[in-house]
C-alpha cells in the first residue's frame, strides 16, 4: 500500500450509492468527497436517512460505491473483489457496534480471541493477545466472565478489545454508546479518545449524540446524502474533562 507522506489514509472521491432500480431507486449518497488522515478521530453525524451509515459501510468495506472512488492508503478499494475487500477488513479495520455483538455463552477472552481464530493464529498467541487487549480496555481479571456477568459498559469494552486484538489501522464505531447510560457512555468515549491519542489509532464513529461527538477531533455532518459540513472540533483538542 502507498504510504506517501501527505497522502490521506482514506479518501472518498465523488462517491454515490444507489439502492434499487427504476422508480424504486433510492440515492443514499450523492457525490461525497471526504479525506481522513491517519491518526484522526472523526465523528460522523446526521439525521436518519442522511447517508452516514451508508458511508460507514463503504469505508468499512461492507459495501461498494455505485460510482466514485474509495482509496485506502492509495489502494482503489472500489476496484477490489469481495475476497480482497475481506482481506483488507481483516488486516486493517476493527469494528465496534451499538449492540456489542458478543457471543452470549462465551467468555470475554474467547470473544476477544475470535478474530485471531479466523486468522488461524495458534492458541498460545490468541490467549496472550486477548488478555493484553482486555487489560488495555481496563478488564484485566475479567477474562473468564460471560457477557451476562458483565455490565453494558464492560460488554462494550470487551467488544472494543475484540476490535483491537488484530492491531487495526482504523477503528469504525457505529453508535458505540447507544445502548449505554450517560456515565458509561462517557467512559467508553474516554477510552476511544485515549486509544486515538496514545496509540494513534484512526477512529471513525457514527453518533447522533452531540455530547459523544464532542470527544472527536473532527465532526462531519451528512444531510440528504451529502457532506453538509466538516469542521475541526476545537473542544476535543483540549481533552474532555475526565469523568468523576
Amino acid at each position: 500500500m502507498d504510504d506517501t507522506p501527505g497522502r490521506p489514509l482514506i479518501e472518498l472521491r465523488g462517491v454515490t450509492k444507489v439502492y434499487g432500480r427504476g422508480t424504486a431507486a433510492f440515492q443514499a449518497l450523492r457525490g461525497v468527497d471526504l479525506a481522513i488522515d491517519g491518526g484522526d478521530f472523526v465523528a460522523i453525524m446526521g439525521p436518519s436517512g442522511s447517508g452516514k451509515s451508508t458511508a460507514m459501510n463503504i469505508l468499512g468495506c461492507l459495501d461498494v460505491p455505485t460510482t466514485g472512488s474509495y482509496l485506502f492508503r492509495g489502494v482503489p478499494v472500489h476496484r477490489l473483489d469481495r475476497d480482497q475487500r475481506a482481506l483488507l477488513r481483516r488486516r486493517h479495520l476493527g469494528f465496534v457496534f451499538q449492540g456489542f455483538n458478543l457471543l452470549p455463552r462465551t467468555s470475554a477472552q474467547e470473544n476477544v480471541e475470535l478474530p485471531l481464530l479466523y486468522r488461524g493464529e495458534g492458541a498460545a498467541a490468541r490467549h496472550a493477545a486477548a488478555r493484553a487487549a482486555l487489560a488495555e480496555v481496563g478488564l484485566a481479571g475479567w477474562e473468564h466472565h460471560t457477557p451476562a456477568e458483565l455490565s453494558g459498559g464492560q460488554q462494550q469494552r470487551v467488544a472494543i478489545a475484540r476490535a483491537l486484538v488484530t492491531r487495526p489501522t482504523v477503528l469504525l464505531a457505529d453508535e458505540p454508546t447507544g445502548n449505554l447510560d450517560t456515565q458509561r457512555g462517557r467512559e467508553i468515549m474516554e477510552l476511544l479518545a485515549a486509544l486515538n491519542r496514545e496509540r494513534g489509532i484512526t477512529v471513525l464513529m457514527v453518533t447522533h449524540e452531540p455530547e459523544m461527538a464532542a470527544y472527536a477531533r473532527r465532526v462531519v455532518r451528512f444531510v440528504d446524502g451529502r457532506v453538509a459540513s466538516d469542521a475541526v472540533n476545537h473542544r476535543a483538542t483540549a481533552a474532555p474533562e475526565p469523568c468523576g
